[in-house]
């Protein structure tokens, strides 16, 4: 598009250059899967610019089992919690969150990562939720 005032960088959060900001980090779906979810999301905090914003999309569910007895695809979202993220993540001696770690835990870490403004958007995706974060 010709643009000279703007970049696209695929990097490893938790391997960036001490010296370097960003005016907008994603994750799409990913946070739940990592070895250590708030070390990732504290990483992102920190090199957000001053105006920054950490934008992340992930599973809509609440981080009380019981609140998603009515969930219509929950069955769904254990299974591949227990057959694949909380596995990725603990195989490596990590937290593992899984998939349905939930709004409550995701805003309680996105806040415990220097993160204090969070705003939780539906998707057009039913199942997704959208955290918008800045500090």
């Amino acid at each position: 598009m010709g643009l000279t005032n703007v970049t696209f960088e695929v990097q490893d959060v938790t391997d960036l250059p001490g010296d370097v900001s960003f005016d907008l980090i994603t994750a799409f779906d990913s946070i739940h899967d990592q070895v250590n979810p708030q070390g990732a999301l504290n990483e992102a905090s920190s090199h957000l610019s001053l105006n920054g914003a950490f934008m992340m999309i992930d599973i809509k569910a609440s981080s009380n089992l019981e609140d998603n007895i009515e969930h219509p695809v929950a069955p769904f979202f254990y299974a591949v919690s227990t057959l694949h993220c909380m596995t990725v993540s603990l195989a490596e001696g990590g937290a593992g969150l899984g998939t349905v770690w939930g709004e409550q835990l995701a805003v309680k870490m996105l806040h415990d990562a220097g993160l204090p403004n969070v705003r939780v958007l539906d998707s057009s995706n039913p199942f997704n939720s959208i955290y918008v974060c800045t500090k």
